[in-house]
């Protein structure tokens, strides 16, 4: 994988969606490509097979969720993701441009809403609080080699952390009934 100083190592980039709930993760990949781009459409084909339905709304980072992704989950999945600083700066970033498909055009005017941008914010507090998680548990660096490897290593990861946050949220249930 190229990295940022310009070099090429061995290296993995793990995928989690998680339930902005419960904190759990509901889904993981794993890949050997620099960004995450385009990864939405996958995640949420995994999701659909997976719970039987697709999700209702998927709260995402800018280069995760890219036009075709857009297009491929429009329909059945509401995404929340940035839409990027126009080129030009005079130009509206959330007007649809005349080339945008219809599912951009109405990701771009729905990002431009107050209330998207509010939805939005609580992936924050969601899915980068499962990465930290995960980062201060140890899983920053992977001692195998080979997707598959990688794959179960993260699979067992959400494993532990799901059952660490299902004992926390049963606690909650208790401390509260």
């Amino acid at each position: 994988m190229k990295m940022a100083d310009g070099g090429f190592r061995p290296a993995y980039n793990v995928q989690f969606a998680t339930d902005t709930t419960a904190q759990l993760i509901v889904g993981v990949d794993v890949g050997n490509a620099g960004s995450d781009a385009g990864q939405l459409g996958p995640m949420v084909t995994q999701l659909t097979t997976r719970y039987g339905q697709p999700p209702a709304a998927m709260l995402a980072d800018a280069p995760y969720a890219t036009h075709a992704d857009l297009q491929q989950v429009s329909g059945h999945t509401c995404v929340y993701a940035p839409v990027p600083e126009p080129r030009t700066p005079t130009r509206d970033r959330f007007a649809p441009h005349p080339a945008d498909p219809p599912a951009v055009a109405a990701w771009r005017q729905r990002m431009g809403t107050a209330e998207a941008q509010a939805i939005y914010k609580t992936r924050a507090a969601t899915a980068e609080c499962v990465n930290a998680q995960a980062r201060n548990r140890g899983l920053w660096r992977v001692w195998v080699r080979g997707l598959p490897k990688v794959r179960a290593v993260a699979l067992w990861y959400a494993l532990a952390h799901n059952l660490i946050r299902a004992m926390t949220l049963r606690r909650y249930a208790l401390a509260v009934a």
